[in-house]
């Protein structure tokens, strides 16, 4: 079975394709509007921990949209969840050459967490995705709060933690962080998104 996992190189995401490692062929999937070089950065995190990448282009009308949403909200949540809806919507329905080979993915994965407020993947979502495109969709952090999927990093994965706007990572929050400046200016970036820290994976532990 080949799932394909939705990728930013942090460690939730990272964390998600080593928990499916055992039942899945694992690839892993940077969603991008091409705004930044945030793919490559994702492909970086991949090739740290031994998984394959491919890319994905993602609506740029939606992303648009959701930074003007951000802006008009004064937060971020709503606006992010709407590109995370669309990127598991375009990896359930896309064709990928993996290894030389085109094909679809049997599920569709991410790494949202129990204690997630954003994004989040409803029960009804999920099965609306599932029915539609004919795929499993699989949150194998679903069970885990913060405190629990910590101790895994720190067990498993070696991390580099900072600043979002200083950490280079494969994920939604860059581009959209990068449309926004570029449509609205830097004051609304400060105004929307609260100052939090961001991960990003850089390698394995030796176990």
């Amino acid at each position: 079975m080949h799932a394909g996992l939705c990728y930013s190189g942090g460690k939730d995401s990272t964390l998600a394709a080593l928990l499916l490692d055992s039942f899945y062929d694992v690839t892993l999937v940077a969603a991008t509007v091409g705004v930044t070089d945030a793919a490559d950065h994702a492909r970086e995190a991949a090739e740290a921990v031994g998984f394959p990448l491919v890319t994905v282009e993602l609506d740029e009308a939606v992303a648009h949209e959701a930074v003007d949403r951000m802006v008009a909200d004064g937060y971020p949540r709503n606006g992010i969840q709407q590109v995370h809806d669309h990127a598991l919507e375009t990896v359930a329905a896309g064709e990928f050459e993996v290894a030389g080979t085109v094909e679809t993915f049997d599920a569709i994965a991410d790494g949202t967490r129990r204690d997630d407020r954003v994004p989040t993947v409803s029960r009804a979502q999920a099965q609306s995705i599932e029915d539609r495109y004919g795929v499993d969709y699989l949150a194998p952090l679903s069970g885990f709060g913060r405190s629990a999927v910590d101790d895994l990093v720190e067990a498993t994965l070696v991390v580099e933690t900072g600043p979002s706007e200083e950490i280079d990572k494969g994920d939604y929050e860059a581009e959209l962080r990068a449309l926004m400046a570029e449509e609205h200016g830097e004051e609304a970036v400060d105004e929307v998104f609260p100052d939090h820290d961001q991960t990003r994976v850089v390698g394995l532990r030796d176990r």
